[in-house]
């Protein structure tokens, strides 16, 4: 166990820090996140779990299916996919375009980037169906993988988020998840094709309406989103001196306002909170007993650190405790995610970090379960 102790947040703080702008309000930003992803800390959240059409932000799903798949090599950034006449019939002129043409032979590489930078519907169509072989397959196959990182309220149906009589839903929360698992397993991908600040094909150019890149420093996109039905929505992000913070807002009235909103949330953020490293990654906080297994124990670790942002100047205790289901039962892999660090700050929602086994534990053998036993016995 990890014991409670206190700590003092010091230091001078000028009066634009002792009194930042405030987070947007809710006629501006009915729904609004912000999740620090360095800390895991949710900084800010009104009507996280309420569900809401998410609009082109339903390209967010897309994108990361199509890094999922890139890494699992199941398609090629330089794999060339012909536009269907019928797909192009469907999708042209329908909202925003990347303008394929009927027949066209266009790589993944642009149609990711016409999805990412200029929220090409048709490209979303045609990368969808060239992907897995129809639309409907590559719908499912978002829905199977937003169920496995953890999406628990949220359903897609469509790749690019087009009005279908309320099938596609989410909710902000869930959608800081998708940008968690987005930017942390895929950075290489996220830089190449998200917050670039156009996008040429076919000899035309068209800007990327991302409200905050070139606005906010250190904000690298993600996707605007809008319909009549869901107004105007944004999930974007940024990094400054090495932490990040992710944001949705949602429900704006006006694109002038849903931007102005997102660049307040996030600068407050940043503003606001002071952050410290309490314990570097590869850090071991703890042990978990195991039962069957060549050893009686395993090694806890924080694998990406354990990071705390707290309030400029805020004074309060500080608690951490392990909690896992156990005793655990061999076999137990290496890294496998095992226990939880519950980190609960006075006056702050509490925040959980994901424990992993430093190494293996093999499942007993004879001679490793009479020494067990004995161990058990003379306890």
């Amino acid at each position: 166990m990890i014991p409670s102790f206190a700590l003092l947040f010091a230091g001078q703080a000028s009066a634009q820090d002792r009194q930042p702008a405030g987070p947007p309000n809710a006629n501006d930003a009915p729904i609004a996140f912000l999740l620090d992803l360095t800390s895991g800390q949710v900084l800010f959240a009104r009507e996280a779990d309420r569900r809401f059409m998410p609009a082109s932000i339903t390209k967010v799903m897309t994108t990361f299916l199509a890094f999922e798949w890139m890494e699992e090599g199941k398609i090629l950034p330089q794999q060339v996919v012909t536009v269907r006449p019928e797909l192009w019939r469907k999708w042209r002129g329908v909202g925003s375009t990347m303008f394929l043409a009927s027949g066209a032979r266009v790589t993944m590489d642009d149609l990711v980037h016409g999805v990412t930078t200029v929220s090409a519907n048709d490209g979303a169509a045609v990368l969808a169906e060239g992907a897995a072989g129809s639309v409907d397959a590559w719908v499912a196959a978002m829905n199977a993988k937003a169920s496995e990182i953890g999406m628990r309220d949220s359903h897609f149906g469509t790749p690019n988020g087009w009005m279908d009589d309320g099938r596609t839903f989410v909710t902000a929360r869930d959608l800081s998840t998708l940008a968690a698992a987005l930017i942390r397993k895929h950075p290489t991908k996220y830089r190449h094709f998200v917050g670039q600040t156009e996008f040429t094909y076919n000899e035309i150019t068209q800007p990327n309406h991302d409200p905050i890149s070139g606005k906010v420093p250190g904000a690298d996109g993600i996707k605007t989103g809008f319909t009549n039905q869901a107004g105007y929505g944004f999930l974007g992000s940024a990094q400054r001196n090495g932490r990040r913070l992710v944001m949705v807002v949602a429900g704006a009235p006006r694109a002038r306002v849903r931007d102005r909103a997102s660049r307040a949330l996030l600068e407050w953020g940043f503003r606001t909170f002071d952050q410290q490293q309490f314990f570097a990654p590869g850090t071991v906080l703890g042990e978990a007993d195991v039962q069957g297994g060549d050893s009686g124990s395993v090694r806890l670790v924080a694998r990406r650190g354990v990071f705390l942002s707290m309030p400029k100047n805020h004074q309060g205790k500080v608690s951490m405790t392990i909690r896992y289901d156990g005793p655990l039962r061999a076999p137990v892999a290496t890294s496998e995610k095992i226990a939880e660090l519950l980190v609960q700050v006075e006056g702050l929602p509490e925040y959980s970090v994901p424990l992993v086994a430093e190494e293996a534990v093999e499942e007993a053998g004879f001679f490793d379960r009479v020494i067990n036993g004995v161990r058990g016995w003379l306890r």
